[in-house]
């Protein structure tokens, strides 16, 4: 652990986190940092297409998969009828996106609007016969290639890791019950330390 870190150790150690509490979170931190800027890039994807041949964007392929709404990404009514704000709510973009997006994969063929069945007087989005071809090709891929990876680790090793991943992924919607005492008034005090940063920028 660089000597950078020890003040922060040191620092969070008076307020009752353990040092090796907070080792281990610099090196979860340090991991996920290093994992959001691959994913940024979007790696995967972008071998999929490419090794695929298919004239897409990333943008293009998360519509598809969007109105596909397969259950392991989307639990929210997968079964039910998609429309363009039911795409923007799946991929958290703004609707007028949306829009544009879904009319790119319909221009490709990949796409259709249809009326509901439910509502004559709403418009649904579905994926033609080539869009379903798409998406089954990029799954098989991708879920070759993270197949071809796992399949090295133990049965033991998968039954720990995706429930303590599902655990982790959690871990900043609420606060947690038990606050380290001091936790609020430090956080008040570096708000404070910044106030001079903040009112300079604010000047310029």
């Amino acid at each position: 652990m660089g000597e950078r870190d020890d003040r922060l150790i040191g620092e969070l150690a008076r307020l009752g986190v353990a040092p090796s509490v907070t080792r281990a979170a610099l090196d979860i931190d340090g991991i996920l940092q290093r994992w959001r800027r691959r994913f940024l890039k979007r790696e995967l994807g972008q071998r999929a297409l490419s090794d695929l041949g298919l004239p897409l964007d990333l943008a293009q392929l998360d519509v598809l998969m969007a109105i596909w709404a397969p259950a392991n990404e989307f639990a929210d009514d997968a079964d039910g009828e998609t429309m363009v704000s039911t795409v923007a709510a799946r991929l958290g973009i703004d609707p007028s996106r949306a829009s544009r997006l879904v009319a790119e994969v319909i221009g490709l063929g990949l796409a259709r609007r249809a009326v509901s069945q439910r509502d004559a007087r709403r418009t649904v989005v579905g994926l033609t016969d080539d869009g379903l071809a798409v998406v089954g090709a990029v799954r098989d891929y991708k879920f070759l290639v993270m197949g071809e990876f796992l399949k090295g680790w133990t049965e033991q090793e998968v039954a720990t890791f995706v429930p303590l991943l599902e655990r982790f992924s959690a871990w900043t919607d609420e606060p947690g019950p038990d606050r380290a005492p001091g936790l609020d008034r430090r956080i008040a005090a570096l708000r404070a330390a910044l106030g001079d940063l903040t009112r300079r920028a604010e000047a310029d």
